[in-house]
């Protein structure tokens, strides 16, 4: 198996029509999270804010975005033309990349991933609080 060692490696060593939905893809969910994180995880794309967001990858007779499978289960109804995994979307290159969609898959992925900060933060804090000795709460 090829090592990447950035994504724009990963996008250089793709043949040109896989280059262009790439991508595209890249700049949908940047223009969501323009504060991710650009990185190779499993010698794929992927993107990073406050957790992982996505993967994305090229292969000979399709792409893929890997969005974990709780983002299958809440756009199952806008997912039905495609084929789907576990946690896999599979896109044939004949039709169009579907901007609307993807940025729609980022926005979920961002906000999900924000809650769980959220929540991770307000266990923190209770933790902290918890943790005192008892004459020191109040």
């Amino acid at each position: 198996m090829k090592q990447y060692s950035t994504v724009d490696h990963y996008i250089a060593a793709q043949p040109e029509q896989s280059k262009v939905v790439l991508e595209t893809i890249r700049a949908a969910v940047l223009q969501i999270v323009p504060e991710a994180e650009e990185v190779i995880s499993y010698q794929m794309p992927a993107f990073k804010f406050k957790g992982m967001l996505l993967w994305y990858a090229a292969f000979q007779k399709h792409y893929s975005l890997f969005p974990y499978g709780e983002t299958i289960v809440a756009f199952k109804d806008k997912l039905k033309s495609y084929e789907l995994s576990k946690g896999t979307i599979r896109f044939t290159y004949e039709k169009p990349v579907p901007v609307k969609l993807i940025k729609e898959i980022a926005r979920f992925r961002l906000k999900r991933n924000l809650e769980k900060e959220k929540k991770k933060l307000s266990g923190r804090t209770k933790k902290t609080v918890q943790s005192k000795p008892a004459r020191l709460r109040k």
